[in-house]
């Protein structure tokens, strides 16, 4: 049984990564914020009943409330001409323009294969954890996994920005 004083420092310790996949998963900061703090009220319910290691809990909780978020028709947000604000210009993260291509095509993934990829490359979880955080089989992450990958692959924006033979030096 986990105390609450545990709880305060996963936050701390864990908030950064746990952002970062939420954004992952949705592509909208403001969303990903707001999924995280869902995430992290239902883990501090849960919390005395967490053995182990609190992650695969934490990101199964994100995943399956991206999922339902997901499945409403109407997210109380209106779309802007401009968004108001942007991403932090000080985060690397989204530095390179060869990302914005990538995070397109990952967009375009069904909902299942984004978390796939999400958890199994971005967060680096071998396949059974990402099998156990999803309730699915092996099987069905690798061929998720495999779908997803080949379908970035063939998207046409990834082709257009790959790189063409010979140096460019």
């Amino acid at each position: 049984m986990r105390d609450r004083p545990d709880y305060s420092a996963y936050v701390t310790e864990r908030s950064p990564r746990l952002l970062r996949t939420a954004y992952l998963l949705c592509r909208d900061w403001g969303q990903a914020e707001d999924l995280l703090q869902t995430a992290l009220v239902k883990a501090w319910r849960a919390w005395r009943r967490i053995g182990g290691d609190p992650d695969p809990y934490v990101y199964r909780i994100l995943v399956n409330t991206h999922a339902s978020w997901a499945r409403r028709r109407w997210r109380g947000e209106r779309p802007t001409e401009t968004p108001p604000d942007g991403p932090d210009p000080a985060d690397a993260f989204d530095a390179a323009d060869d990302k914005a291509v990538l995070w397109a095509a990952l967009g375009r993934l069904p909902r299942g294969q984004r978390a796939v990829l999400v958890l199994r490359y971005f967060e680096d979880l071998p396949e059974q954890q990402v099998a156990e955080i999803l309730g699915c089989s092996v099987g069905t992450v690798k061929s998720q996994a495999g779908k997803a990958l080949a379908k970035l692959r063939i998207d046409p924006e990834i082709v257009a920005a790959a790189p063409r033979g010979g140096t460019d030096r």
